[in-house]
């Protein structure tokens, strides 16, 4: 039973958080590992929720809290979606996962659309589905005796309202189903998870001169997954409840040429795992088993490592776009995490051109100092966009 609890949570939530199986989880919790560091990364439920999935922002370090507006906005910030510069949007993006472990059928797909009715009013939507591949599961002897196809997706819908010329504000609604597994082993009941979700986003866009340039400034806040606990069978974790604060400026030099510099911030809002000492007693930090609401309030200030591990539970992501002509665009990014909170570092380079109403984006994934199970990773994005700018811009 403990190889085949191990086997799921290495698939379903260890393959964002490197590959991290419960059973390790428990002995990271603040402990310290045969290299003398001492790591505490957060895990979570459903983890394929934060993991990037189109190509534009895979190029850029992951960044997109405060970018320009396209169709993969739903998953950085649905405000933005007001913004946008055409009436609506259809974008299709797919990505082979894990590849550099050798692990052949696992893929993360993402299609996301927007209409914009008017000036003020936009609704968007999307579908993420996280294919995990072949499973096989075994008895203690090795022997193999179920075969299952674990799988992952979530529906979102969202509302986005212009407040004014340089200020909008979106709500989202998220359906969450994660089915790693069901059925009775060794008398413990394992059956898919399902949660409810909302995300609040705010985005604020201004054209300016910045530099002696034409400009665009742009900031944005998105608090994403605020929602139920996700419940395999009689346990109940957290779902990546997520901060997103971003900012960025668009430099027009010219007609022709332009560039875009990005900056994101993230901290997961759920608990911190706290130290307990050999009788489980908790030594430093708080007591994780608490409410979502209370979760979230308690997640500045419950690290053992007071305030210091806090700040270390932030992400940083920064990007670059260069346009020219409006036809090609060429990117690049870092994406930096401590490394007692996961330790995912890593370069990020990619493409895209456009072509009338079409946009078609690739990035790729450079292998950072450490080793990463998601390096080389690629992703492939198709965007159409219809309809001319509502504002008339």
């Amino acid at each position: 039973m403990v190889k085949l609890l191990k086997q799921i949570v290495f698939f379903g939530t260890g393959v964002f958080c490197s590959l991290i199986s419960v059973a390790n989880a428990q002995t990271i919790d603040g402990g310290t590992q045969p290299d003398g560091k001492a790591r505490n990364s957060i895990t979570t439920a459903v983890p394929f929720l934060l993991i990037s999935p189109d190509s534009r922002a895979g190029a850029m370090g992951d960044v997109g809290a405060a970018t320009t507006a396209d169709v993969s906005s739903m998953h950085w910030n649905p405000a933005k979606y007001a913004f946008a510069k055409d009436g609506s949007g259809v974008g299709i993006n797919y990505s082979p996962w894990l590849r550099s472990l050798g692990v052949n059928d696992i893929n993360l797909a993402y299609i996301s659309g927007y209409h914009r009715f008017d000036d003020q009013q936009t609704l968007a939507g999307s579908l993420r589905f996280f294919s995990l591949g072949d499973i096989t599961f075994t008895d203690n002897s090795g022997n193999p005796f179920q075969q299952i196809n674990p799988s992952e997706y979530a529906i979102d819908a969202a509302y986005i309202r212009k407040l004014s010329n340089l200020f909008s504000i979106a709500m989202a609604a998220r359906y969450i189903h994660s089915n790693l597994g069901s059925g009775n082993f060794n008398g413990n009941e394992i059956s898919p998870g399902n949660a409810f979700a909302a995300d609040v986003a705010v985005y604020y866009n201004k054209n300016t001169i910045f530099l002696n340039t034409d400009a665009n400034l742009a900031w944005g806040v998105n608090i994403s997954n605020i929602g139920t606990k996700m419940q395999y069978g009689v346990h109940k974790n957290f779902i990546p409840t997520n901060l997103k604060i971003g900012g960025s400026s668009t430099f027009n030099f010219d007609e022709k040429n332009s560039l875009a510099i990005a900056l994101d911030f993230n901290k997961l809002l759920v608990p911190t795992n706290p130290i307990y000492d050999s009788e489980g007693n908790i030594v430093a930090g708080k007591d994780p088993d608490k409410t979502v609401p209370a979760a979230i309030f308690g997640s500045f200030t419950d690290a053992p490592g007071g305030f210091k591990e806090e700040l270390n539970e932030v992400s940083i992501a920064m990007g670059l776009e260069y346009w020219f002509n409006h036809l090609i665009a060429l990117r690049t990014g870092y994406f930096y995490e401590n490394p007692q909170k996961g330790d995912r570092r890593y370069f990020t380079l990619g493409a895209g051109i456009q072509y009338n109403s079409i946009n078609f984006d690739f990035s790729y994934l450079v292998p950072g100092a450490t080793k990463n199970p998601l390096d080389k990773t690629v992703r492939f994005s198709v965007l159409f966009n219809f309809g001319k700018d509502k504002t008339g811009k």
